[in-house]
C-alpha cells in the first residue's frame, strides 16, 4: 500500500487490516497524500461516518493488479547484494507477506525455505506476531534443521519482522536496529536514527557511539514516521519489529525491505548475523509484557497514575523520568516502562537491566504499581 502510494503519488490510500490483533480485530491504515492518518484526524473522520456527512462528486475508479510485480522490480533493482549465496528460511505467518516475499528474495538471487506463505486470516499454524518468542519457534527450529544464514518471521500485514540467527537466537527490533544504524552512519555520519520508548538503552547507546544522533520517541507508525519527518532521520524503528527506513527508501515501515537490506548486508560481508552485534553490552531484558486490563479508559488512567506516582514518589536509584509516552524510569543499572497500548486494553511493560536479579526486581515494581493503579481505576 504505502509503496504504491508513494511509487504512483496517490493523493490518498486505505488498507484494510487488523495487523496482530486477534482475527476477529479489523480496521483501517489510511493515508493522505505521502502522510498517515492518525489520531485527532481519525477522530474526526470516525464523527463524519456517524453523521453521515459525506461529500458526493463524480469520478472514475481503475484497478490495479501489478502492485505486487512493480513492488518486486523495483526493489530487486536497487538492492546492493554482494557475492555470497544466501539461504533464508521464511514465515509468512499465513499473512499478507507470504505471496510477494519469496519472489522478491528470489529475485535477489537468495534460497527461500518457505514456511505458511499461504495467507489464511485463521492463521492455522502460529498467531503472526513477531514480538512472542513462541511464534518464531517453528523458525527457530527450521533455520537450525535447515543451515540456513538466519530466518525470518513476518506479522499479518507485513510491517514488522522477526529474525532469528543462524544459531537460533531471536534478534528482537531494537538489536536490529544496531545493526542498520551501524550500516547507515558507516555511509551517512552523523544521521539521525529514532528508537521508541520500549527499546533497549543498548540501542540509543551505540548510535551515540557509532557517531550518530540517537532520539527516542513515541509508540506507533504514524508517530515514528511523523518525528522522522520533523528530524530528517535515515532510520527509524521499534523493539516491536516496525523498522523505517529513509535511507535510499521512502520512510514508511515495510518488513519485507528490511529484510532485503539484512540480505544484502549479510551477502556482501559472509560474517554470521549474530557478529553485527559485536561489541553490544549484555543485559538481561524482558520480552515485551502484556497485561489485560478491563478497559481502555482503565488502561489509561492506570498509565497516567504509574507515571505520577514515579514523579512524586521517587523509588531508590532513580536517573531519570522520561514520560514521553507512558513512563521509563531509568535507573543506574536499567531501566522499566510502563505504557498504555495503543490498539488493545491492555498496559505494556518492559524492564533492562545489568544483573537478572536487578531486571527482576524492577519488573517486580513496575507490576506492583500497576496492580494498584488498575484495582483503583477498575472499581
Amino acid at each position: 500500500l504505502y509503496f504504491s502510494a508513494f511509487t504512483r503519488e496517490t493523493d490518498g490510500a486505505v488498507m484494510l487490516t487488523g495487523s496482530h490483533n486477534p482475527p476477529d480485530f479489523n480496521g483501517f491504515k489510511m493515508m493522505r497524500g505521502a502522510y498517515s492518518v492518525y489520531g485527532e484526524e481519525i477522530q474526526a473522520l470516525r464523527k463524519l461516518i456517524e453523521k453521515e456527512d459525506y461529500e458526493t462528486g463524480e469520478g472514475t475508479h481503475t484497478i490495479v493488479d501489478d502492485a505486487g510485480e512493480r513492488y518486486v522490480e523495483w526493489i530487486s533493482e536497487r538492492a546492493q547484494m554482494g557475492d555470497i549465496p544466501l539461504k533464508i528460511v521464511v514465515d509468512g505467518g499465513n499473512g499478507a507477506a507470504g505471496p510477494t516475499i519469496e519472489p522478491l528474495l528470489h529475485a535477489l538471487g537468495v534460497e527461500v525455505v518457505p514456511m505458511f506463505l499461504e495467507p489464511d486470516g485463521n492463521f492455522p499454524n502460529h498467531h503472526p506476531d513477531p514480538t512472542v518468542s513462541e511464534n518464531l519457534e517453528q523458525l527457530r527450529d527450521r533455520v537450525l534443521a535447515e543451515g540456513a544464514h538466519f530466518g525470518i518471521g513476518f506479522d499479518g500485514d507485513g510491517d514488522r519482522l522477526g529474525v532469528v540467527d543462524g544459531n537460533g537466537k531471536t534478534l528482537w527490533g531494537d538489536m536490529l536496529m544496531i545493526i542498520f544504524a551501524r550500516e547507515i552512519l558507516r555511509q551517512e555520519p552523523g544521521a539521525t536514527v529514532v528508537g521508541e520508548v520500549k527499546c533497549s538503552q543498548s540501542l540509543f547507546d551505540d548510535i551515540e557511539a557509532h557517531g550518530g544522533k540517537a532520539v527516542m520517541w513515541k509508540v506507533g507508525h504514524s508517530l515514528i514516521k511523523a518525528k522522522m519527518k520533523e528530524l530528517g532521520a535515515q532510520l527509524a524503528g521499534e523493539m516491536s519489529g516496525h523498522i523505517f527506513f529513509k535511507h535510499r527508501y521512502f520512510g514508511f515501515d515495510d518488513a519485507l525491505y528490511a529484510a532485503t537490506r539484512l540480505a544484502e548486508l549479510v551477502s556482501r560481508d559472509g560474517k554470521p548475523l549474530s557478529t553485527h552485534l559485536d561489541g553490544v553490552p549484555d543485559t538481561f531484558v524482558t520480552p515485551e509484557i502484556r497485561i489485560d486490563v478491563p478497559s481502555d479508559a482503565v488502561k489509561f488512567k492506570a498509565a497516567t497514575a504509574i507515571a505520577e506516582s514515579f514523579r512524586e514518589e521517587g523509588a531508590e536509584g532513580v536517573r531519570d523520568i522520561v514520560t514521553i509516552d507512558g513512563v521509563r524510569v531509568i535507573f543506574e543499572d536499567g531501566w522499566g516502562l510502563v505504557r498504555a497500548s495503543n490498539t488493545q486494553p491492555v498496559l505494556v511493560m518492559r524492564a533492562e537491566a545489568t544483573s537478572e536479579a536487578r531486571r527482576d526486581a524492577i519488573e517486580a515494581a513496575l507490576r506492583e504499581r500497576v496492580a494498584a493503579a488498575v484495582a483503583k481505576y477498575a472499581e
